[in-house]
């Protein structure tokens, strides 16, 4: 395994990351952690490590400053209210590095103030880069307050010629008072306005406010693990609940007879209905609306549904969405969970409520992190 030795010189400075050992340590550290806390439900299998455990974030959101008379750059620690400053990071794709470096370089001759979240001053808050993994298309959002833009035209043309690997800019206008938060202001400065990445053999459009996975390595390993453990064979109705930009509905779409991908983000079900005209599929439906009302509307109409596939976010399932998905009691459920806590305490009701726990897989989607996803599938009993 490459990489298996690095460690980061800046660990404690930065915060970034919470695992200061070895790769082959971290895996252990995760899957002993899933075991502890699933291994009372079901059997869980081996972690699914990477082989290249470096530069895999493919998203990353830079804070900018300014201190002793330059511009700096990094991590925003919300707690001390400070940057912690990085000038490249391990984790971060390497393309990704190279054009913040040039924005850093161009501010002073274009005379562009930082912000500064103490006074409220400055024009420029923050930079976010998005890499298609797969298509090598490249986004940059320049998070700025509101207010004219100065030599705006001047400046994405200084940062074009210097980086023509980018292939869209965008400017996202935040007037909240903290760092780093996306404003819903937002303006088209070259380019299309998103890029487009690829997935399991599927094509996904991404702007700067999208979901999307920033590990497109392990996201086709996570996502080809919940569909292989669904089993489908073609006859199947199939519910992607949480289902953001409608990624895990549209890859199941291949195996399944109809695939209903609920979600209530209004931007992301545009994204999501955009994504299944993108890639001419028939028999995917998007609907706008709460995932656990709408598995309640069609338990009430006496229909029902042959898998769900689930991925909520880190706070797990709420129990009224719980409730739903037991009231509609589809044959399979496909868990995808990005915190094995909440997921414990979810399977704990399903399993007290008519389901069996079949089999677990943790995938490492986050090297140097502590987080780790998990698959679960569980049967009706």
């Amino acid at each position: 395994m490459a990489n298996e030795n690095f460690r980061c010189p800046i660990y404690k400075k930065c915060g970034g990351c919470q695992l200061d050992v070895t790769y082959k340590q971290q895996l252990s550290y995760k899957q002993r952690t899933v075991i502890k806390l699933l291994g009372r439900y079901c059997r869980v299998e081996p972690i699914v490590g990477m082989d290249e455990p470096l530069h895999y974030r493919c998203k990353i959101s830079t804070a900018l400053g300014f201190s002793r008379g330059q511009v700096i750059s990094g991590i925003w620690q919300s707690s001390s209210g400070h940057i912690a400053k990085t000038d490249s990071c391990a984790l971060e794709d390497e393309r990704a590095t190279r054009i913040m470096k040039t924005i850093k370089s161009l501010l002073p001759s274009f005379k562009l103030r930082t912000y500064d979240e103490i006074s409220g001053s400055g024009f420029l808050r923050f930079v976010t880069i998005r890499i298609g993994k797969a298509t090598g298309e490249i986004l940059v959002s320049l998070g700025t307050g509101k207010g004219a833009f100065p030599a705006v035209k001047n400046f994405v043309e200084a940062l074009v010629k210097r980086c023509p690997e980018i292939t869209t800019i965008t400017r996202n206008i935040s007037t909240d008072r903290l760092n780093l938060i996306l404003g819903k202001e937002e303006t088209v400065l070259y380019g299309d306005g998103f890029i487009t990445d690829r997935l399991c053999g599927y094509d996904f459009r991404i702007s700067a406010r999208s979901f999307f996975q920033i590990n497109p390595t392990q996201t086709e390993k996570l996502y080809q693990t919940a569909v292989d453990m669904a089993d489908l064979s073609g006859d199947e109705t199939v519910i992607d609940a949480y289902c953001g930009v409608g990624t895990i509905g549209i890859i199941a779409s291949q195996n399944a007879k109809e695939v209903l991908s609920v979600e209530q983000n209004a931007d992301a079900v545009k994204n999501a209905t955009e994504n299944v005209k993108l890639n001419k599929i028939g028999n995917v439906k998007v609907i706008c609306g709460d995932a656990g009302e709408f598995m309640e509307e069609m338990a009430n109409a006496g229909e029902n549904a042959d898998v769900v596939f689930t991925d909520p976010p880190r706070a797990g399932c709420s129990k009224q969405f719980l409730k739903s998905l037991v009231t509609l009691s589809p044959k399979k459920i496909v868990y995808i969970s990005c915190n094995p806590e909440t997921l414990a305490r979810d399977l704990y009701f399903l399993t007290k409520n008519g389901y069996k726990a079949i089999t677990a897989r943790p995938v490492d989607m986050f090297p140097y992190t502590k987080h780790v996803e998990c698959v679960v599938l569980l049967d009706k009993e």
